[in-house]
């Protein structure tokens, strides 16, 4: 993009075109907000299952994740046993949260993040990253599975996975979501709301920076996040060892 091929008109050109995009976004502000509200009145599942998780302090039960909040987010973190790292693109969502807990706590609000690789693995990629949310092992349990998030050897083989509510190809075991609890005063945990596939852009601020710059998002069709880097992998720092299975979206995936 340069000027020479980009429209160039008088500032008052311009701003008959802004206040046109004005009304546009600002329905478009109005519609999310109906979406939200939609979101909120959706009906709740009662958690039955005892989930056990393997976290620094012990084993703790699902129940035990909110932090003293009665409300929690979760991010399903791409992260099998026998990765080296972590997906780079669950990273990249990572990379938003330590400057927000202390706002969402404020609202009531915990977050942490579980994957399926052995705490030990999570801990030293973690301390490599410098992240200081909660991040916990699902290994061993069924939670990855009953959450669509992780997948066995024969449903990749067959073609299609269950993942984002329907069946649709993914090439690797592991797939990113988030996923949202409520806990009342009697410790009963609920399952209030599921997102996956591009759902999961509501955790990658930075995609808001680059929505509104002229370049935008930047990415080739089909590749997505091919872009993204682990934060401490940017050139010209060294090449780290890709996670086999590491997610590339791509940028035309449906919700």
């Amino acid at each position: 993009m340069n000027p020479s091929t980009h429209p160039i008109v008088s500032r008052e050109q311009w701003t008959i075109q802004r206040l046109a995009l004005l009304a546009r976004e600002k329905e478009l502000t109005r519609q999310r907000d109906d979406v939200a509200r939609e979101r909120r009145a959706m009906p709740w599942v009662r958690s039955e299952k005892d989930y056990v998780f393997d976290t620094a302090a012990g084993p703790r039960r699902l129940a035990e994740l909110f932090g003293g909040h009665s409300q929690l987010v979760l991010q399903h973190f791409m992260f099998a046993p026998g990765w080296e790292q972590g997906c780079k693109s669950c990273s990249f969502m990572a990379d938003h949260v330590d400057a927000a807990r202390v706002h969402l706590a404020h609202r009531d609000l915990g977050f942490v993040a579980v994957s399926r690789a052995p705490l030990a693995d999570i801990e030293r990629f973690r301390r490599r990253m410098g992240w200081q949310f909660d991040w916990v092992s699902s290994h061993g349990s069924d939670f990855n599975r009953d959450f669509g998030v992780s997948f066995t050897q024969e449903e990749l083989a067959s073609g299609k996975v269950p993942y984002n509510y329907t069946l649709q190809s993914f090439g690797v075991e592991e797939a990113p979501g988030i996923s949202v609890f409520f806990k009342d005063e009697d410790g009963s945990v609920f399952h209030t709301y599921s997102t996956y596939g591009r759902g999961v852009e509501l955790m990658m601020g930075s995609y808001d920076f680059l929505d509104i710059a002229p370049r935008g998002r930047d990415e080739d069709q089909g590749r997505g996040m091919a872009w993204v880097r682990h934060h401490d992998r940017y050139e010209p720092a060294p090449a780290a060892p890709k996670a086999d299975g590491c997610c590339e979206p791509s940028a035309d995936r449906l919700r």
